[in-house]
């Protein structure tokens, strides 16, 4: 199992890398052209259309899924949430 979880989380790192790399850091540094909601805003109401996808769907996309896992630890990242050691019990 560790290894299967390290596989996983060090696939996300990539894919949030590259998605960051390819969209210009727009999910923390939202361009505001359109919208005028700060970062974090931006992030719930992604957050919000993602699970509407995923409940609306026939069946589990893992796009949809990995897409949602991404903005959970973007939203940890604007939060300063970079350590969970204290939530280990």
């Amino acid at each position: 199992m560790d290894k299967e979880i390290e596989l996983v989380c060090g696939a996300l790192a990539r894919f949030l890398k590259e998605k960051n790399k390819r969209y210009g850091n727009s999910a923390l540094s939202p361009v505001g052209i359109w919208s005028r909601l700060d970062s974090e805003a931006g992030l719930l109401v992604r957050m919000d259309d993602k699970l509407s996808r995923i409940r609306n769907s026939p069946e589990w996309r893992k796009n949809d899924v990995v897409d949602h896992i991404g903005y959970e630890i973007l939203l940890c990242i604007k939060r300063g949430w970079l350590d969970f050691d204290d939530l280990i019990d």
